[in-house]
């Protein structure tokens, strides 16, 4: 009775349907053992958090310690550094390959290369002064006509330009028909009668006529001596001229010059009889060429370059004087020819020193490590080395800047350490971590020269908030001011190393800044402004301003990734390589305070 009980119990349907569910929870239990999948989860979470510092690609200066967005552009934060690696120099910089993957770290392996030089020159079309003529009156009298009324038209040899209506001439024909009636008794007075008229451009053609005729002319022609454009009239129909007063200037422009401005560090590269390669900005993509004629052998003390003149045909007339120019000459620099050459986005350059990052073997993942090094003539996008590196050594040469950054906050030597690299005395930090400079000023630099420098300074925002608004007519007006007060900088006032500082650093900032008002759009201006920006904060940093305060400003993502600074007179960040699109892209890098 009792086993029929029991039966009966096992035969509900529900308690069977019970009796199975708790055995799969206890199969469950065994196979997924809470403890284990606690451990398990536990060490996995310490393995891949601990120790890493997350940061953005774009914007090194973020650190959490988790992983999450970049508050400033919504990028995925990236981990930065693995703490427990030991085989990695303590003064290097690790990134991981995901970090260096997103920050578009490139690398590339030290070999020597050819070395040549590039020399970029800008100039103007002009009119070669030896086909120059000045078409003048050769007999005094009144303009009674003009048959050229205006500048630029074209002339030939020998074609009627003006008539002159003469009362000495007519006196002069009176004197040659009187003395031809004596010419066999008084032949000497004859003779000087005709050589009057000659001296007036009168042929002996046109003499005979009057002669024979008995009758004198009351007006004569003015004939063209040389084909050409006329570049300017000098006369009205009706003015009163004398004996060898300029009616026009005449240019025969069948041949050209082209003239060159060449600074002083560039003159040992340019030698006379050189190719040099140009183009004009009238005809882009348009390539000419010629040889170098004349390099002057003297210096204008004003602008501090001597001109290199190329003599190019011209039989087709698109060359036209005061055209802007832009040249190349290729030199090979034999005596740099065992040198290792690196590409000039691997240099990072404080003003003082150059340096590089040099990746480290023996490492599982990228690391890097700062390393001063020697360098020679810049060679267009690239550097002669002159000490520092050896050949088949790997050298960061795209993202320089980013691994900089990343150097920066982890305390070790970078391009801004003010002890390892810098060297700024008064280097110090404000209440937000950037470096800043108090004010100081060498005792070898008058005061006069660093308030032209000031001026040149204000100048130079202007033309940085042109870029702001990416206003390309705005950028080459205020460029053309930047010039002006570029020029006004007096180098007489500098002696010794600061003349020599200042003139390569004008040197190159005049070219940049002549690079903006020719360029033909508003990237290519950026991108001089860039280099023109770089040679300004060397400038300020070696010279000084006064009563300015100047922020070094730097966007990561300007020149296609590589970086790029500015200057501005405010905090605000306000970027002229992006305009509106990225108007708050970038970070203050150092506060130069001369107040």
């Amino acid at each position: 009775m009792k086993k029929l009980r029991i039966f009966k119990i096992f035969s509900n349907k529900y308690v069977y349907l019970s009796l199975i569910l708790a055995l799969g929870f206890f199969i469950g239990w065994l196979v997924f053992h809470p403890s284990r999948r606690t451990e398990e989860k536990h060490d996995h979470s310490a393995e891949v958090v601990k120790g890493t510092i997350w940061t953005c690609a774009m914007h090194p200066q973020i650190q959490m310690d988790q992983a999450g967005k970049c508050p400033i552009c919504g990028m995925d934060l990236i981990p930065l550094v693995k703490s427990g690696n030991s085989s990695i120099d303590p003064d290097a910089v690790h990134l991981t390959r995901e970090a260096a993957q997103l920050a578009n770290v490139l690398t590339s392996v030290v070999r020597k290369h050819k070395p040549v030089k590039e020399v970029r020159l800008y100039g103007k079309v002009q009119a070669d002064e030896r086909l120059l003529q000045s078409q003048v009156a050769h007999v005094p009298g009144r303009i009674e006509r003009l048959y050229v009324n205006f500048t630029g038209e074209t002339v030939r040899n020998g074609q009627v330009l003006a008539q002159i209506y003469s009362p000495e001439l007519i006196t002069a024909q009176q004197e040659l028909l009187e003395a031809a009636k004596t010419k066999l008794t008084q032949p000497a007075i004859y003779d000087a009668a005709k050589e009057k008229l000659h001296q007036w451009k009168l042929t002996d053609n046109q003499i005979d006529i009057i002669e024979s005729s008995g009758n004198g002319q009351t007006t004569v022609d003015v004939i063209a001596n040389t084909s050409g454009i006329v570049t300017s009239r000098l006369v009205n129909t009706g003015d009163y001229v004398s004996q060898g007063t300029a009616l026009y200037k005449i240019a025969d422009l069948s041949r050209v010059w082209v003239l060159f401005d060449a600074y002083e560090s560039d003159l040992q590269f340019i030698n006379k009889n050189e190719r040099i390669t140009f183009t004009l900005q009238a005809f882009p993509g348009t390539e000419f060429s010629g040889t170098i004629a004349f390099v002057d052998p003297v210096i204008d003390p004003v602008t501090r370059v001597a001109k290199v003149r190329v003599e190019t045909g011209n039989q087709s007339g698109k060359l036209k004087p005061e055209m802007f120019a832009a040249g190349i000459v290729s030199t090979t620099l034999t005596e740099y020819r065992d040198n290792l050459v690196i590409p000039k986005s691997a240099v990072l350059w404080t003003g003082k020193r150059s340096v590089v990052y040099v990746k480290q073997i023996g490492t599982d993942e990228p690391a890097f490590k700062m390393r001063e090094i020697g360098i020679g003539p810049m060679l267009g996008e690239s550097y002669v080395v002159t000490d520092g590196l050896a050949e088949g050594e790997e050298i960061v040469t795209m993202g320089t800047f980013s691994v900089d950054a990343a150097a920066q906050l982890e305390g070790k030597p970078s391009m801004m350490n003010p002890v390892d690299i810098s060297g700024n005395i008064d280097a110090g930090r404000d209440n937000s971590g950037n470096k800043t400079s108090e004010k100081t000023r060498k005792a070898d630099v008058p005061m006069n020269f660093i308030m032209q420098l000031n001026i040149l300074f204000d100048q130079y925002i202007f033309l940085k908030n042109s870029f702001v608004q990416s206003d390309m007519d705005k950028a080459r007006q205020t460029a053309q001011e930047v010039q002006n007060a570029l020029s006004k900088v007096e180098i007489k006032l500098l002696t010794g190393d600061a003349y020599v500082q200042w003139m390569d650093i004008s040197g190159i900032m005049d070219k940049q800044v002549k690079t903006i008002v020719t360029a033909g759009n508003i990237e290519e201006q950026r991108i001089a402004f860039s280099d023109f920006s770089d040679y300004l904060y060397k400038a300020i940093k070696t010279f000084g301003l006064t009563e300015r305060t100047a922020y070094y400003q730097f966007c990561p993502m300007a020149k296609n990734g590589k970086g790029a600074y500015w200057l501005s007179e405010t905090k605000d960040i306000l970027n002229p390589y992006f305009g509106e699109s990225m108007l708050t892209c970038g970070e203050i890098k150092e506060t130069m305070n001369y107040r």
